[in-house]
Parts: structure tokens; sequence; C-alpha cells
């Protein structure tokens, strides 16, 4: 049986605003990073919903004839990543249904812990699913809930579910936007002329011109209504866990997440790297474009200088069949490239995000070596990932998590590197600031829930 999923997504939400639809579609735009299996919008207009949705990113989703269909002052767009299910359109978001007070859509960030015991007793009540998405079963604890207004339906269902999700909702007159009570994925508010826009990074905000306004909180629901000031309910006792890997990883490094700048965060890695994993070389080279601030930071702290050692061709997508390990190395070495030139019998430290299955590390590694690399030394800005993540993000089961199955000694042969170190989960909360709470269960096992 297939797993019930809707891992790392972008989410965003407009209010009150005139052709919210191209606000929204700007707004996934930016965040096409977080996602880039579907994507799709649903618009409201007069109480009328309009949906588009498609797999494939933002701009060939949607057209310019596409968007004017898109009526309507609210509209909430969703992108879409996910390795789970079976690429079927019904994955994509927004999710809408018709339901006995109306119309309803909602895009999730996130991941349900509980989907699978959800479902099972949704499916014993009489509920139909159509998707493998775990979002689907909030539309149907809402339509089922004995409550008789819409916002007491919605609370009543987020009693029901556990796990991570940054949830927006949209109905025939208002919009929704919640956190979980951990506040796992990121949610921000923003206002936009008269209306207000929420998206799951603040770089959403840039594009469009949106006033970054705070974060919803943990455990908060803000209700948005035509003529009034957006409300707020604390629906949970906020619990904060937030997920540390979106200042790694996820987010662009020009948004502020969690409240912090996640480029300056990354470079605080970098020296943070520098300081504990010292080593003799010639120059910092970063795996683009995951390792370019963290390089930076590396380079500053050490003095040893900064090079551009590889380049990344943005212009490679998916490709359609990976039957054999030739294709898939062919597939690295279609996104990364070395410059022999500049690292030719030079000694090269190669700073990168992460270390998943260890696969990608070895063809670089060897791709710099073949180029003429005299000693590739990898540091690595996360510690060792060594658990897999049940909040909303795409790592794989333990036994797949390289980590899990190695020391980091043979791992570093495993990869032939001529070194390799991971920053100390010490180093990395030095480096965030341990003035909130974050989920690290990827890096220490312990589950929040």
């Amino acid at each position: 049986m297939m797993r019930e999923l809707n891992e790392k997504c972008a989410v965003v939400g407009v209010f009150g605003v005139k052709g919210a639809s191209q606000i929204a579609y700007f707004g996934l735009f930016a965040l096409q990073h977080r996602g880039q299996e579907a994507a799709g919008i649903c618009s409201n207009r007069d109480g009328k919903f309009h949906l588009i949705k498609d797999r494939g990113l933002v701009t060939r989703v949607f057209s310019e004839k596409k968007i004017k269909r898109l009526k309507g002052d609210m509209a909430i767009g969703h992108t879409r990543y996910s390795t789970a299910g079976d690429d079927s359109i019904l994955d994509a978001q927004p999710v809408y249904a018709r339901y006995d007070l109306g119309e309803l859509a909602i895009v999730h960030n996130g991941n349900l812990t509980n989907a699978k015991e959800v479902r099972d007793q949704l499916i014993k009540r009489g509920a139909i699913f159509q998707t493998f998405m775990d979002t689907e079963n909030m539309i149907h604890l809402i339509a089922k809930s004995e409550k008789e207004r819409l916002l007491d339906r919605i609370i009543d269902a987020l009693h029901k579910v556990e796990g991570a999700y940054s949830f927006v909702i949209q109905s025939r007159s208002k919009m929704y936007a919640v956190r979980d009570r951990f506040g796992f994925r990121p949610l921000s508010l923003a206002r936009l002329g008269d209306g207000y826009m929420v998206a799951s990074e603040t770089c959403a905000f840039d594009l469009v011109g949106a006033e970054f306004i705070r974060d919803i909180k943990p455990g908060e629901m803000v209700v948005f209504e035509k003529g009034k000031a957006p409300r707020s309910i604390q629906v949970f006792e906020p619990d904060p866990h937030k997920c540390i890997f979106e200042y790694i990883y996820f987010a662009r490094p020009d948004s502020v997440v969690f409240g912090k700048n996640v480029y300056n965060l990354r470079k605080k890695m970098g020296h943070e790297l520098a300081k504990e994993l010292p080593v003799e070389a010639d120059m910092v080279v970063p795996v683009p474009d995951s390792g370019v601030a963290a390089a930076l930071g590396y380079s500053q702290e050490s003095g040893i200088p900064f090079e551009l050692g590889i380049m990344r061709n943005h212009y490679v997508g998916r490709t359609f069949i990976e039957p054999t390990q030739e294709l898939r190395n062919l597939k690295v070495k279609m996104k990364l490239s070395p410059i022999r030139e500049v690292i030719e019998g030079k000694r090269l430290i190669v700073i990168d995000d992460s270390i998943v299955r260890g696969t990608t590390s070895k063809q670089i590694v060897s791709m710099l070596k073949e180029a003429g690399a005299a000693e590739v030394h990898m540091r690595i800005s996360s510690p060792p990932t060594t658990d897999p993540c049940y909040y909303g993000v795409d790592t794989p089961e333990k036994q797949n998590l390289i980590s899990a199955r190695m020391s980091t000694e043979d791992l570093c042969d495993y990869i032939g590197a001529d070194s390799l170190a991971f920053i100390s989960i010490e180093g990395l909360m030095r480096s965030v600031g341990e003035d909130q709470n974050y989920c690290k269960a990827c890096f220490d096992g312990n589950y929040i829930v």
C-alpha cells in the first residue's frame, strides 16, 4: 500500500486583493524550490470557486489565459513535492470539495503522522477517498463534523489530526490559516494593499511587494473575513519545535524563517564548520547551490579562498526513467560539472548541506578527482542524518540513510574523499541560536509526535 504523505511543499493564501490569483501565482513562483511536481490555485469570486491544478512547474501549469479564468479577490495556492503516491493529478492541490455548508478548498504543507488511522476510521464511516494525500483527511473530517459553523468544524478536525501542518483553507467568504502547535513548518502573514497574504516563506512577499507582519504562531489560527481585521484564535497551547532543516536546506536564502534570515544562518554554519573542522587546503568549493552560503562562511573564518569550482546546470529537469546506476550517475553529471582549470592540482574543501543516501556525494568526489583535484575534503554543514523524518521532510527509511549504517570513517571511504566531517549538533545550535526550540529528530532520533 502506498504511504499517505504530503511532504515538502509550499502554500500561499491571498485575501481581499483584486486579482488574487495573479498574486498567488507570483507567490508560488517564488516558492518553486519547495516543490516541483505539481502546482495549483483555487480562487473565489462572490462565493464561486475556480480551480486549476496540474503536474509540473508553476510556469507550465499556468498561462496568462488561465490566470484570467481564476477570478476573485481571494485565492489559495500550492506547489507539491512528494516521492509517494502515483504522480496522479488527483494528488495535486488545492483539494476541493462540496459539502453541506457549501464549497471548500484546502492546501497543506507538512505531514500528518496519524493519517492512516484517521483515514481508516473515516472509510469505516463511509468516506470515499480519491487521493493518497493526508490532506484529504481534513476535508472529510470537516464535512463529517457535527458542529454547525465552519470555524468550529475546522477546530474539531484539527483536534483529530496529529503531526506537522500549515493549512490554508478557503470557504465561500473567508480564509483560514493555521499551524500545528509545534510550528514544525513555517507560515507567515503580510499586508498587501487593503488585503492580506500568507505564505510558507517571506520571499513570496518580497516578489509582490507585500509587507511582512509576523509569523503565524504555533497552534494559532488566523481568520480572514471581508471588512474586518484578521482574527487570531489560539487553537492549541504552543509547544514550539521548529524544523531546523528549514535553515539547512529547504528555505530560500533570502527568506526570513522563524524570525531569522536563512542566508546569514547558513554562513554562520560555515564559520562553525571552520572552527570545529579545520583542514589545510588551497580553496573552499561549494556544492551548488545548497552549499554556497556555508562555504562563504567557512572561507571567511579559515582565510582559505572561496572558488566556484563546480557549476550547476539549472535547466536539468527530472529524467523520465532511471533504471540503471549508470543513468543515475549521468543525471548528476548533467546537473553538476567541475571547472578543471580552477581545481586541477588543488586541495579542495568541498562544502555541502547534508549527506542522505551518499550516492551524490560519491559522484561529486569522483568527478572532482577525475578533473584533477589533488585532494577532496568534504565538510557538511549539518550533523549526520541518522533518522527519518515524519513531519514533512522527504528522507528515506532508516535503512536507506547512509549515516545510520556507516560511521563517518566508513562513509569517507565509501564516497572516496580524503577526509569527511560533519558539524556537531552543538555547533549547529550555536549557528542558529538557542533562543528557540527546534526539532532535530533527523539528527538525534528525538521524535516530538
